[in-house]
C-alpha cells in the first residue's frame, strides 16, 4: 500500500459545505471535506466545520489534529473536553456526544475502522 500524504492542509481545498447529518439547535453547522479512504479500513484528511452544535455520530474509533479554532466535545455521560487549535485528541470506538463549534473549526483526521 502506499503513503498517503495531505500537502498544505491548511489551505487544501474542501467539498462543497453540507449541513451535519444530526444537528441541535441553531445555527446549523456546515462542514466541508477532502477524504482518502484506503482499502484497510484506513480514512484519513482534512475535515472543517461552522461554529454550531450537533450529535457525534461516528462510532469508529479517530484521532484529530485540531488545526484551527475552538470548540467543546461533551462524551455522552462524561465531562467536556476544550479543544483549541493545535491540539490532539484521540477519541476511543463508540465515543458518541456533542460538539459545540465556537469558532470554525478544521482538523486533520485518521478513523480506523477495525
Amino acid at each position: 500500500m502506499k503513503a498517503t500524504l495531505l500537502k498544505n492542509t491548511h489551505d487544501l481545498p474542501l467539498s462543497e459545505p453540507n449541513p451535519v447529518p444530526v444537528p441541535v439547535g441553531e445555527p446549523v453547522p456546515q462542514t466541508r471535506v477532502h477524504s482518502v479512504e484506503r482499502t484497510d479500513g484506513v480514512e484519513t484528511g482534512i475535515w472543517e466545520c461552522s461554529p454550531g452544535r450537533f450529535r457525534r455520530q461516528i462510532v469508529e474509533q479517530e484521532f484529530c489534529h485540531f488545526t484551527h479554532g475552538r470548540c467543546t466535545f461533551t462524551p455522552d455521560g462524561g465531562e467536556p473536553i476544550e479543544i483549541n487549535a493545535g491540539d490532539a485528541l484521540l477519541l476511543p470506538a463508540n465515543s458518541l456526544g456533542i460538539w459545540d463549534v465556537k469558532e470554525t473549526l478544521r482538523k486533520t483526521y485518521v478513523i480506523i475502522s477495525r
